[in-house]
């Protein structure tokens, strides 16, 4: 089974309290940890904020939102199918969007689309995405699969009322509009990386450099306005080798080149990251990154370590990014989703399989 679909498909090799331990909290000093806002949650994913409540979403494809101060559940905004979390965003307006998964073809009803929460009525499906990528194949597919498949993964409200969707088989973004009308924003080509070591006899000898899909499984939008797409990083899951991409507002068929990282409308912001799965815009500029695993998504499904990470990124000089801070290292096992309030408060959810929660970072005391 390729990349396209093992990120939709890992929750089976998560054998059952094998992996969902709780990590020691690190020894370094680190002046931050996390704590409970809602607790009791079945693998919790999507994080997004609006006024002074919190969204999230759950394994059975549920949405709720909930007072961020207390945790308290306010109401339930909907279910999509799919049997997974979905990715999810809420709008300036409150508008909140869940995105189900895909994976190998046929997809089953109601995957690989957009759909438009409204409390107390059926979410409304707003863009069929796998439908769309059926006659929008990738041209750099490496898989064994076909070019046309499509497993979104990462969503973005923007203002205008459009939606940015991120899909991780077929490694582009994608723009929605209300009347479910798609264009593709950009496509980010493979890149060129170093086999690590401890991949087995089935994988080519460590050090040998092969190409290695995008994998486009996050978007958000900077307070600059820019839109901004993270990596998970195909096979063989270098670790280090995932980047984060700065797109110019309203570009169409831009191309994201490791060649060519600094050309054209979609230039590379940040590098060095793994296994990046969500990403949050925050106040001057700040990005929150989350990392599945900090070994790489590959070497957990081999069995490592399944502790992963969240970093605030900071901006740089001439749009490239500064320096990067860990927060919580060592706490969060497999976390999925992040969100920034517009008061700077970090939340994220882990673990994406199992019990867990949805935590905010806090100061240590």
């Amino acid at each position: 089974m390729g990349i396209r679909t093992r990120i939709a498909a890992v929750a089976a090799l998560a054998l059952a309290g094998s992996v969902l331990v709780a990590a020691s909290a690190d020894a370094g000093g680190n002046q931050t940890t996390i704590k409970p806002v809602v607790g009791g949650l079945d693998s919790p994913r999507g994080v997004s904020t609006f006024g002074g409540k919190i969204i999230y979403s759950v394994g059975d494809g549920s949405v709720y939102e909930a007072w961020a101060h207390n945790g308290k559940v306010i109401r339930k905004l909907g279910q999509v199918p799919g049997g997974f979390a979905p990715a999810i965003d809420t709008n300036k307006s409150g508008v909140t969007y869940a995105l189900t998964g895909g994976g190998d073809a046929p997809l089953p009803p109601g995957a690989a689309t957009l759909y438009k929460l409204r409390p107390g009525k059926a979410p409304l499906a707003i863009a069929d995405i796998g439908k769309y990528q059926l006659k929008d194949p990738d041209p750099d597919n490496l898989t064994d699969g076909p070019p046309t498949e499509s497993n979104p993964f990462g969503v973005a409200a923007l203002k205008d009322g459009t939606v940015l969707v991120s899909d991780a088989a077929g490694n582009d973004l994608l723009r929605v509009w209300p009347n479910g009308h798609i264009k593709t924003v950009a496509r980010l080509k493979p890149r060129l990386v170093k086999v690590p070591t401890g991949l087995g006899t089935d994988a080519p000898p460590a050090g040998t450099r092969v190409l290695a899909e995008a994998v486009a499984t996050s978007v958000t939008v900077g307070s600059d306005g820019y839109w901004y797409v993270g990596e998970l990083r195909g096979f063989p899951a270098t670790p280090g080798t995932s980047e984060i991409w700065r797109i110019k507002p309203g570009s169409n068929n831009a191309v994201c080149d490791p060649a060519r990282p600094s050309k054209g409308k979609c230039t590379r912001y940040a590098d060095g990251y793994t296994s990046i799965v969500d990403l949050a815009g925050g106040p001057k500029g700040t990005l929150a990154v989350v990392e599945l695993a900090k070994v790489s998504w590959l070497k957990w499904e081999m069995g490592g370590s399944p502790v992963g990470s969240l970093y605030l990124q900071y901006p740089g000089k001439w749009n490239k990014a500064g320096f990067k801070k860990e927060l919580a290292p060592g706490q969060l096992i497999l976390p999925a989703g992040t969100a920034i309030s517009r008061a700077g408060k970090v939340y994220v959810s882990s673990p994406i399989f199992g019990p867990g929660a949805v935590y905010q970072v806090v100061a240590k005391h």
